[in-house]
């Protein structure tokens, strides 16, 4: 059975841990092989290369793109990178190499910068381009630094290993993503050796393009494909889960067990994201199965996720949801009846470049939830200049989640569970296919809320 598995950069920064739970745990068996990791930087690396995923601290790129001093800041990087080396040495790190590589792939990382500055300078070219090439080269940086250590390490202690470097830094080649995938598994024996893949791809169509922060996925999704996985493993600090932990408490949280992809795009949706969305898609084309697993918990089967499991008992699995959304209400009397009257509100959205989670309508209202970051005052005021009345409210979005909730009376828990807490519902939302229900409340009422839809229908 050939796997590719993904370890997260959390897990990454626990590298003792995952070299005993996942490479060395079938010592005995001499079980090393037969699936290929694919590695993210460690935690916060490509935070400071970038910028900080939750909440936005500007990193090395924002220096480039303002022609600040990006390569004193890319000194100061080395010098965080060397000192996570040291960390990993009492665990096998040859650290002389190591530090050498990462100090000649900055260097190289100065060049590239250095040469994309001078052609921005020029004005001769599009900006946006060259931007989007930088944090290409960046993003890469991370990657690189984890994949070079796990393989000397893996090496050092006992186990075959070969880096897979799809960052492409020595590699003129015009290739797309797949064909440098494709190129570089091509004629390994799995059963021989152990590829430790990059978890940056470098291609002709620019990965961080389309999938920014995701591109992790999207390499280790293309190279299952490529090589034809058995299954998929992503390796997280956590388990797939009824709800947060931190919020429910560890004994009304459990593992899922089993779900679909289409609840794995409903938890992207809000931000809950088990895999990127897009990403997933040819594994799911491919009818590859993806199984989440916690690092931490080696023992544990974690949560296996497949393209047409459907829950017999047509249960909720999973409460999740945001407490960083806004709801805009468009009231027009002038709607009822109006046959595609919607269509002039999201030609706004459009224009603005928002898309919605949830929409809710009756006869004279249409009622939109979006991530608060996305809110534009332009975009208020353009609403409120063509139709008659618009209302904003900072809220949460509750959902509760499952492969099949067609059973009658979830509804009815879910909105009395709410009820007995004296937490008001301000919209709601289901589809035909009833694989989730979503509830607009009250900002402060988020955890609260949580709590008792967990209780209410994964514990009942």
């Amino acid at each position: 059975m050939l796997t590719v598995e993904k370890i997260g950069g959390t897990s990454m920064s626990r590298f003792d841990e995952v070299l005993k739970n996942i490479v060395l745990r079938q010592r005995t068996k001499g079980d090393y092989y037969n699936r290929i990791l694919v590695v993210s930087a460690y935690n916060n690396v490509t935070n400071w290369l970038l910028e900080h995923k939750k909440n936005g601290t500007p990193g090395i790129y924002s220096k480039f793109e303002k022609r600040e001093n990006y390569s004193e800041a890319l000194d100061e990087l080395l010098l965080k990178l060397v000192a996570i080396n040291a960390e990993l040495v009492p665990i096998g790190l040859n650290l002389i190499k190591a530090d050498e590589f990462i100090t000649e792939r900055i260097c190289q990382a100065k060049n590239y910068l250095k040469s994309l500055g001078a052609v921005l300078a020029t004005g001769y070219v599009n900006k946006t381009n060259i931007l989007l090439a930088a944090r290409e080269i960046l993003s890469s940086i991370g990657e690189a630094h984890s994949a070079f250590n796990s393989v000397n390490i893996l090496e050092n202690n006992g186990v075959k290993s070969l880096l897979i470097d799809l960052c492409g830094f020595n590699d003129p080649e015009f290739l797309t993503i797949d064909e440098r995938i494709q190129l570089a598994f091509k004629d390994i024996d799995f059963t021989k050796v152990l590829p430790i893949a990059t978890g940056y791809t470098k291609g002709t169509e620019g990965i961080m393009r389309e999938f920014d922060r995701g591109y992790s996925e999207v390499t280790f999704c293309k190279i299952a494909v490529a090589v034809k996985a058995d299954e998929a493993v992503i390796h997280k600090e956590f388990h797939l889960s009824s709800a947060d932990p931190n919020i429910v408490g560890v004994d009304k949280s459990v593992p899922v067990g089993h779900t679909n992809y289409n609840v794995a795009d409903q938890l992207a949706d809000v931000g809950m994201e088990a895999i990127h969305p897009k990403a997933s898609k040819p594994l799911e084309a491919a009818g590859i199965n993806i199984r989440l697993k916690n690092t931490f918990e080696p023992e544990h089967p974690g949560t296996l996720i497949s393209k047409d499991f459907i829950s017999k008992d047509g249960r909720v699995q999973i409460i999740t949801g945001t407490d960083k959304v806004v709801a805009i209400e468009v009231h027009d009397p002038l709607m009822v009846g109006q046959v595609g009257f919607d269509l002039g509100i999201m030609e706004i959205f459009v224009k603005h470049k928002v898309s919605y989670i949830l929409k809710a309508t009756n006869a004279n209202s249409i009622t939109q939830v979006i991530w608060e970051k996305d809110l534009k005052p332009e975009l208020v005021a353009e609403l409120q200049s063509k139709y008659s009345k618009i209302t904003v409210l900072e809220c949460s979005l509750i959902c509760g989640l499952g492969t099949s909730i067609s059973k009658p009376g979830v509804i009815a828990k879910a909105t009395a569970a709410l009820a007995e807490r004296n937490i008001n519902i301000a919209a709601m939302s289901q589809s035909l296919s009833q694989i989730n229900i979503q509830f607009v409340i009250n900002r402060e009422n988020y955890k609260e809320a949580i709590i008792a839809l967990n209780d209410a229908l994964c514990f009942k």
